[in-house]
């Protein structure tokens, strides 16, 4: 079977949720394979994986030797995918707060984008057990990040998305070194201004089955100064012309 795919999931402190989500993915698609990328969890989520790589070749594992952050296991994953020459390369969550069943239609959009994101802002708002706290820092900074930034996406902040490794070649990997909302925003901003086709399917959002979150202060106000970052000091290189993407002519109305 050719390899059409490398889906990457960094993992910390995972282990119940990956035990059922690799199955899962297995099953979605035959030439997609699995990359986790483990930061040491201490839970001993890599033993899990260990145990799927004596039953398939297509769960891989990268162990890295403490908890690293987000941005830099992606990249990592990346990197993996374009050293075994992967076409495509996904991101996802390890916990279930991204429906695996969507990934059907992720491939079907990225036959004419270089980047598809799944959207839980682009026909309402689409996330479930969210306190109203967290959903409107949510829905309001993608709504700062597309004033500041001017970058065609309403969830700049998404973390469920596919990427042709193509794009992926034209933005130096090694310049990446932001975490979790701010490198979504900083991929994302990448690929535009390297000429990337990006698109926005519509996902529901359900918060996880799981474990804790990995949200704090930090991850915020990380993600409020890269806007500024990359607006106000990020040369692109010079490679295509920058892309439209395809969005809906009016943003959604914000919750009630």
């Amino acid at each position: 079977m050719k390899r059409e795919g490398l889906i990457v999931i960094p993992t910390y402190n995972e282990r119940e949720n990956i035990q059922q989500l690799i199955p899962q993915l297995l099953d979605i698609h035959p030439g997609l394979d699995i990359l986790v990328v483990d930061d040491n969890s201490p839970d001993q989520t890599a033993d899990v994986v260990r145990q799927f790589q004596r039953q398939t070749q297509r769960v891989k594992l990268l162990e890295r030797p403490a908890k690293m952050g987000l941005g830099t296991a992606y990249t990592e994953g990346f990197r993996f995918a374009l050293a075994h020459d992967y076409p495509l390369v996904f991101e996802m969550d390890a916990d279930f707060s991204h429906n695996p069943e969507d990934i059907p239609r992720f491939l079907e959009a990225i036959e004419d984008a270089d980047l598809v994101i799944g959207s839980r802002y682009k026909t309402g708002v689409n996330v479930v057990n969210w306190p109203i706290s967290r959903l409107l820092l949510s829905y309001f900074a993608n709504m700062y990040t597309r004033i500041i930034t001017r970058m065609p996406v309403y969830d700049a902040t998404s973390g469920f998305k596919c990427f042709r490794t193509e794009i992926l070649r034209l933005i130096d990997l090694d310049s990446i070194h932001s975490n979790g909302y701010a490198f979504q925003i900083e991929m994302n901003y990448k690929v535009w201004k390297a000429g990337g086709r990006i698109k926005e399917i519509p996902i529901i959002f359900i918060d996880r089955r799981s474990g804790e979150s990995k949200m704090s202060k930090d991850i915020v106000w990380e993600a409020a100064w890269i806007v500024w970052k990359l607006r106000l000091f990020y040369r692109p290189p010079k490679t295509r012309q920058p892309a439209k993407a395809v969005q809906p002519a009016v943003a959604p109305e914000p919750p009630q």
